[in-house]
């Protein structure tokens, strides 16, 4: 081969290299291509821009004011708004390409599906910082009650949302509705215990049984503080900090005490002190007891709620003084103080009042009955030596 066929040679390659060039991808030029994939990075770097300037700028201004809402709101639309030039770039690109037939119709739907997205996205990240304008919903109702509202709104945007991305596709959402109507039947029968714990959480929200944050106990199965109230379960945190997730039907069929809903708190003793204490020494401690209680601002007063300080019983070991009261605060720290310093007192009035605390204790009486005391045994040879000794004198 001379220089002549290979620079012929040459020249066939570059026809088709140019060749390709023209033809390119489904029909559209290597050029265009590059020059689309180009502008769609422009708007990348532009993203980049908007996030790093205008949204920062926006920040600044939201921060000056005294409301924090809208701090809230712009924190839950910054990642759909940086994500607004990625579409549009996304929009020129294709526009661009000038692409016809069916890639052209796939092309025009993936921008309508990309905008749905951001447009319920923002929806769906609006709810939490506007959930105040549910508060009046927590009065009424409850807190659980708020929540629950909070995450149907959000299933409802995801649903709306993915039902108007599949009509883009011409996907119809009518008969998929109908084919799970179909569905669903079949699958209550086998979720029988699902449905089942659903409705146990709408009737413990609203009977209001308990709110977050209470402090409940469950008969036979937890004792805590109410954490979260799902739509199947119910986050019960106990006093060790480990969480138990107990089935909404469970505590609607079994007895929930509501600690937080109480009024007052109970103290409930049995004093007990020496049966040498005397009556004057009795009647001293029960007024000093009962005076303590009525006069400390820590404690209900009788007329609210029963209080009690009377000689009760005689036991095997004491004489019983009971101590029945309320303590006006109900959080557990500030009951045990109180308790403290009321048995401190307790201690306090019965040293002085000359007596003491009794302790279980046993008395053995012993007699000694004259008629009643054992024979000396003589061994049967001293018997005789002293027999012998006496017949011999």
């Amino acid at each position: 081969m001379n220089y002549t066929d290979i620079i012929e040679k040459l020249k066939d390659f570059w026809a088709v290299v140019a060749d390709v060039w023209q033809q390119g991808v489904f029909g559209v030029r290597i050029g265009r291509l590059l020059t689309a994939a180009f502008i769609f990075i422009v708007f990348l770097a532009f993203r980049r821009l908007l996030a790093s300037i205008i949204i920062n700028r926006l920040k600044i201004l939201t921060k000056k004011t005294s409301g924090k809402v809208d701090d809230r709101i712009l924190a839950a639309l910054e990642q759909p708004i940086i994500m607004i030039p990625v579409v549009i770039g996304l929009f020129f690109s294709l526009e661009y390409l000038n692409l016809e037939n069916v890639f052209g119709e796939i092309g025009i739907k993936l921008v309508r599906s990309f905008i749905v997205f951001i447009i319920f996205w923002m929806f769906y990240n609006l709810v939490d910082p506007l959930s105040f304008l549910l508060n009046r919903v927590e009065v009424i109702f409850s807190a659980a009650m708020r929540n629950w509202l909070i995450k149907v709104i959000k299933i409802t945007f995801i649903f709306i949302g993915s039902a108007t991305a599949l009509e883009i596709w011409g996907i119809q959402i009518g008969p998929i509705l109908a084919g799970l109507g179909l569905f669903g039947v079949a699958v209550a029968l086998g979720a029988q215990d699902l449905f089942k714990n659903l409705i146990s959480g709408l009737l413990i929200i609203s009977e209001k049984r308990f709110n977050i944050g209470d402090w409940i106990l469950v008969d036979g199965i937890v004792e805590g503080t109410v954490e979260n109230v799902g739509f199947r379960s119910t986050i019960v945190r106990r006093f060790d900090k480990a969480p138990v997730y107990v089935p909404n039907a469970k505590l609607a069929d079994s007895a929930v005490t509501n600690f937080s809903s109480m009024t007052h708190r109970r103290i409930f003793w049995h004093i007990g002190v020496e049966y040498r204490t005397t009556i004057e020494q009795l009647r001293r401690i029960r007024d000093g007891i009962e005076s303590y209680i009525i006069e400390s601002d820590e404690f209900a007063r009788p007329d609210e709620v029963p209080t009690f300080v009377r000689i009760d019983r005689f036991s095997d070991s004491s004489i019983d003084i009971m101590l029945y009261c309320f303590t006006r605060s109900i959080v557990w720290g500030e009951w045990l103080e109180i308790k403290e310093r009321l048995a401190l007192k307790v201690k306090e009035i019965v040293e002085g009042a000359g007596s003491s605390f009794a302790f279980p204790s046993h008395t053995i009486y012993m007699n000694d009955f004259a008629g009643e005391r054992p024979e000396v045994f003589v061994p049967p040879e001293r018997e005789k030596k002293i027999t012998g000794s006496a017949d011999g004198i």
